[in-house]
C-alpha cells in the first residue's frame, strides 16, 4: 500500500461514534448547511418504508432541529407499492421520468442518482439504497458527519461488514472480484476504500454536480474515480457505521454488474483519468453473454453493457437555471 494511502487511512478512517448526534446538530446549525437524502428504488416495497420511517424518526421529526432537510424516493418505475410505501411513511416522492422531461430517461441506478440533483436543493446529498435491512439511521449520521464537521472533506463513503447468509463478510462479491482489484492496479490512491461500490455516501452538492454519472451499475465506482482526480484523495473519506444487510443478487445479475464496473472504469481509463474529456465512446457499444441452462442444452442470453454517461448536471440548462433562481 502506497504511504500517501496509509496516511490516509490514519487521518481519513473514522468511526460514527466518533461524531455524536449533538455535536452534527450543532455544526450544521453553526454552518447553516442543508442535507439531502436520496433513495433510489425499483420495486423495494419491502424495506423502503422501513428505512424513510427510521430517518424520519430519528433525523427529522425526533429533533429539535432535524439533520435531514429533504428525504425523498426517486421511484425509477417500479411495479409493486414501493412509491405508496415510501410516501405513507414520510418521503417526498418523485418519479424518475417527472424529472427533466426533456432528456429521455434510461434504466439503470446512475441515471436515477444524477436525476435526483434536479428533485433536490441540500447542500450535503446523502445517498442510501432502498434494500437494506434492519436499517440505522447510523448509515446517515456516519457519513453526512465529516461533511459537517471537516470543512476540506467533500466526499464519504460508508464502510461496514457485508455478510452473505450466514457467512460473515462474504458479500460484496464484485467488488473483492472486480472493483479493488480495478482500483489497486490503476488507482492505488484508492486501495484504502473498504466499500468502493457501496450505495450509502454523503457528497457535497458543489463537487456533484461537477462529475459525469454512468447510467448503471458503473456509477459508484465512476463518482469515486472522478472525485479523486477533481478534489484529491485528502477531501475523501469513509466511516464505519456497521453491519450492512441486504437482498443479494444472483450471480448472472452479479456478472452483468461486473461487466459495467470493468467498462466504467476502462472509460476512465482511455480519457487518461480527466472526467470531462467525453462521457461516452462512439466506437463500442460492449455486451455480455451469460449461458443458463435450457430445454436444449446451454442457451446464450446476450444483455448488452451499460456505457451511456450523464454530463455533470451543472452542465445541464434546467439546472442551471434553478441555481441562479
Amino acid at each position: 500500500m502506497l504511504e500517501e494511502v496509509e496516511r490516509w487511512l490514519a487521518d481519513r478512517s473514522w468511526s460514527v461514534a466518533d461524531r455524536p448526534l449533538d455535536q452534527l446538530l450543532a455544526a450544521k446549525r453553526a454552518a447553516g448547511t442543508t442535507v439531502s437524502v436520496v433513495l433510489p428504488a425499483l420495486d423495494e416495497e419491502a424495506t423502503v418504508g422501513d428505512i424513510v420511517e427510521v430517518i424520519r424518526r430519528e433525523l427529522v421529526d425526533g429533533l429539535p432541529y432535524p439533520l435531514v432537510d429533504e428525504l425523498v424516493v426517486v421511484d425509477s418505475g417500479s411495479a409493486d407499492r414501493t412509491a405508496e410505501v415510501a410516501a405513507k411513511a414520510g418521503a417526498t416522492v418523485v418519479h424518475r421520468d417527472d424529472i427533466l422531461p426533456r432528456i429521455p430517461a434510461v434504466p439503470g441506478k446512475g441515471e436515477v442518482l444524477w436525476r435526483s440533483l434536479l428533485a433536490t436543493s441540500g447542500d450535503v446529498v446523502c445517498f442510501v439504497d432502498a434494500d437494506l435491512r434492519d436499517f440505522s439511521a447510523a448509515f446517515v449520521t456516519g457519513i453526512v458527519g465529516p461533511l459537517l464537521t471537516e470543512p476540506d472533506v467533500q466526499f464519504v463513503k460508508a464502510m461496514y461488514d457485508r455478510p452473505l447468509g450466514d457467512a460473515p463478510g462474504q458479500g460484496g462479491r464484485v467488488t473483492e472480484l472486480v472493483a479493488r482489484p480495478l482500483l489497486n492496479l490503476h488507482w492505488p490512491r484508492l486501495a484504502g476504500f473498504v466499500q468502493p461500490l457501496g450505495g450509502e455516501y454523503a457528497v457535497r452538492r458543489s463537487l456533484l454536480e461537477r462529475l459525469p454519472f454512468p447510467v448503471g451499475y458503473g456509477v459508484e465506482l465512476g463518482l469515486l474515480v472522478d472525485a479523486l482526480h477533481t478534489v484529491g484523495l485528502d477531501a475523501l473519506a469513509q466511516v464505519d457505521v456497521g453491519v450492512r444487510l441486504h437482498r443479494h443478487q444472483d450471480g448472472q445479475a452479479l456478472g452483468r454488474m461486473a461487466a459495467a464496473i470493468y467498462r466504467t472504469a476502462e472509460l476512465r481509463l482511455s480519457r487518461g483519468h480527466s472526467p470531462d474529456h467525453r462521457w461516452g465512446h462512439p466506437r463500442l457499444r460492449p455486451a455480455l453473454t451469460q449461458f443458463e441452462r435450457g430445454p436444449h442444452g446451454f442457451e446464450p442470453r446476450t444483455h448488452p453493457v451499460d456505457t451511456e454517461e450523464r454530463p455533470p448536471m451543472a452542465d445541464i440548462e434546467e439546472y442551471a437555471v434553478r441555481r441562479v433562481a
